[in-house]
């Protein structure tokens, strides 16, 4: 017989935290309710805000990711023109080499032909 009356005070127990459920749930205040309505007014407005500040954040980043982008760009631009600089630089000092040797051979070619024609 015991095992009946755990069994009932159990089901007893269990049609009470039921019905305070149910009374909680009943008495639970409605979405209309001005409380409710204060409060829901209120986490719109910090979800608002919180969505300014996010869009505020990303706004500058992409500001700094565009300066950091035109940055990475001038400093690649003044890369190129510099190597383009050392590039005009050494062939031009190419140029005059091959020119100075082209000289050279030039009077070197001359003073052989006036050895010649005097010993001719």
């Amino acid at each position: 017989m015991k095992h009946v009356q755990d069994f009932a005070d159990r089901r007893n127990a269990a049609a009470e935290a039921k019905k305070a459920l149910l009374k909680k749930f009943v008495t639970a205040p409605k979405a209309n309710d001005p409380q409710m309505v204060a409060k829901r007014t209120e986490r719109e407005a910090l979800s608002a805000a919180r969505a300014a500040r996010r869009a505020e954040r990303e706004r500058l980043f992409q500001e700094e990711q565009n300066r950091q982008q035109v940055e990475a760009a001038a400093v690649i631009e003044a890369a190129a023109a510099e190597a383009n600089a050392r590039e005009a630089d050494a062939k031009n000092r190419i140029s005059r080499v091959v020119s100075d040797e082209a000289e050279r051979k030039a009077e070197r070619d001359r003073r052989y032909a006036a050895r010649k024609a005097r010993q001719g």
